[in-house]
């Protein structure tokens, strides 16, 4: 017996693809928005049993919870618009994809892209801050805004694509993937993910140069606790750049997977920064004092020569705090007068 078809009618299946997608692409959202919300009460509650509420401290704290309030917002608008396209008007001519498409100016589908370009544009701001702070570290904070005035100017063309994305895939009979606003949205998503590959590069760089001047003044367990793997992938929000690249290429090629890289790379934006939050708050972050206070470094392994009766201690350029000579240990098997 032939069962009889159920499937949708006058689509192609590029169309189906999309339709698919578009559902796959709001479950994984809401896995992603999961997880942002379990970071974040932690992170919340870190900074808030704290004793001293610092001013970063403070500025994280609004920082994360701005960020939620909009993620959030994101979320709820997304769920709607699913109901919206099918649900409400589930028998629209040529399916719920081309009523997707044709529904733009509808409230929901606009505040979906405010807030997608709010959220990475907040991100990409925090991003840049982080490069500031670990390009710092070293001393030199005119070095770190030299490192960061390139891809500060990529991000005020960025904010200027965006804004025009936005207006653009709003209008009547236009979309997401309409020519013009696509034209719009694969350029700002370029110069936004260009701004965070030549950020994660950046913080990269600059660690794995901390690591290998840790690495010879410290023992190989505490320069792997300093500048780890997962030190560098969480520092550099390398997290976000991966799916943020599939996406850029799916959309700019017009491939119904773009949906999915989507719904991944946005909570992943908001992952990665909660976890970098989440260091900050407890302390084993990079910060601009990180290499000159000896709080970060509890152990050190001096290399030391012995030249007639004289001990010559080599370290490397790192500006780190001398203890006072009550705690200081005296060297073995060297006369006191020859220290």
């Amino acid at each position: 017996m032939t069962q009889p078809y159920y499937g949708p009618t006058g689509e192609d299946r590029q169309t189906i693809e999309y339709e698919r997608t578009f559902i796959a692409g709001d479950v994984i959202t809401g896995v992603g928005y999961g997880i942002q919300l379990t970071l974040y009460i932690s992170c919340v509650h870190n900074l808030w049993t704290r004793k001293e509420h610092t001013r970063q401290r403070m500025f994280l704290l609004g920082y994360i919870t701005l960020m939620l309030l909009i993620g959030s917002l994101y979320v709820a608008v997304q769920a709607r618009t699913v109901q919206f396209v099918y649900i409400d008007n589930r028998n629209y001519p040529g399916g719920p994809w081309t009523f997707f498409l044709n529904s733009q100016t509808a409230a929901v589908n606009v505040i979906f892209y405010a807030t997608l370009f709010l959220l990475t544009l907040l991100s990409d701001l925090f991003v840049l801050w982080r490069c500031w702070v670990i390009w710092a570290a070293s001393g030199h904070p005119k070095l770190a805004w030299g490192v960061i005035a390139f891809p500060i100017v990529l991000l005020l063309f960025s904010f200027v694509m965006g804004t025009l994305w936005v207006l653009e895939s709003s209008q009547p009979f236009l979309s997401l993937y309409s020519a013009l606003p696509m034209a719009y949205g694969t350029s700002y998503y370029t110069l936004s993910l260009g701004v965070n590959i030549i950020l994660t590069l950046l913080i990269i760089g600059r660690l794995l140069v901390y690591r290998r001047n840790l690495l010879e003044n410290l023992t190989a367990a505490h320069g792997a606790h300093y500048i780890s793997l997962i030190t560098i992938i969480v520092e550099s929000a390398a997290l976000y750049s991966l799916f943020a690249l599939l996406f850029l290429i799916t959309y700019a090629i017009n491939h119904p997977t773009n949906q999915v890289w989507l719904a991944v790379a946005s909570p992943c934006q908001q992952i990665a920064n909660l976890l970098i939050v989440y260091r900050v708050v407890d302390g084993s972050a990079w910060n601009q004092n990180s290499l000159s206070t000896t709080g970060a470094l509890p152990s050190i392994r001096f290399q030391t020569e012995t030249n007639r009766g004289h001990i010559a201690t080599h370290i490397s350029s790192f500006h780190l705090a001398v203890p006072p000579p009550s705690e200081r240990p005296e060297p073995k098997g060297v006369p006191q007068d020859a220290v």
